[in-house]
């Protein structure tokens, strides 16, 4: 057989062939007189073999490995592993439709900020309302990042603090006076009064676990200082002063 009749024989590709020599999974025949290469059966039961192996998902150094002669004993291993490898693929595979199809039937729909967790969601349809304040868009896009940025055993405190903050209508008063406060320092000058008067407010309304140590207050820190560059000056002011305000009553 020609490298094109071996190849419709087994159902594979000339280019396979070629590749799987250059691999050393599948031996070359000697080329004849006239210059082609013969192919026998042994090199269609081969190639048979590792098209087998490829479509049960074996990577092709696996492949190499169960066609190795000393290794032949070992092919039940290596199915084995696979078959256990392919399981965990579907347990995840499981988990993570099992998730879509949380976020697709949360009450209130998907949040503009989605996808988030189901809680987080919850939370943020309770404060819908306040969509009209820039501020507190940017904190929900805020919030919605830390989540996905954070280590999962920090985001249960996040998702815990946000409910605290914002779990209660009077909680969500609070929030909605200190984001209108925010918002009306956008053009305001670094020595408006009514910074001050924000930053007192915005620190009554953020919860003592979302920071519970004063280390992590740092002004300094990366994220903050992007955070106040994506604000209006008297804006990021007042922040500062808010969360120097909590870092001293944790002290």
């Amino acid at each position: 057989m020609r490298i094109g009749e071996l190849a419709a024989v087994v159902g594979v590709t000339t280019r396979a062939v070629r590749h799987y020599h250059h691999l050393g999974l599948l031996p070359e025949p000697e080329r004849r007189a006239n210059g082609y290469r013969e192919y026998g059966l042994r090199h269609a039961v081969v190639l048979a073999r590792i098209r087998r192996l490829t479509e049960l998902g074996l990577g092709l150094a696996e492949v190499r490995d169960v066609l190795a002669d000393d290794a032949g004993k070992d092919l039940v291993e290596v199915l084995t592993e696979l078959d256990e490898d392919l399981a965990r693929q579907e347990a995840a595979l499981r988990e993570r439709r099992a998730r879509l199809r949380t976020l697709l039937d949360a009450e209130g729909g998907m949040p503009a900020e989605g996808p988030v967790s189901p809680e987080l969601a919850a939370l943020f349809a309770g404060t819908s309302h306040l969509s009209d304040s820039p501020m507190a868009v940017k904190d929900r896009e805020i919030i919605a990042f830390l989540e996905t940025a954070m280590p999962a055993e920090d985001r249960e405190r996040l998702v815990a603090s946000v409910g605290e903050a914002l779990g209660s209508p009077g909680a969500v008063a609070r929030a909605g006076e200190a984001y209108a406060l925010l918002d009306a320092l956008a053009d305001a000058e670094l020595d408006d009064p009514r910074v001050e008067e924000a930053a007192l407010t915005l620190a009554e309304c953020i919860p003592p676990g979302l920071f519970p140590e004063a280390g992590e207050l740092d002004p300094d820190d990366g994220f903050l200082r992007a955070f106040y560059d994506d604000l209006a000056p008297a804006q990021a002011e007042a922040v500062r002063r808010a969360l120097r305000i909590l870092a001293e009553e944790r002290r």
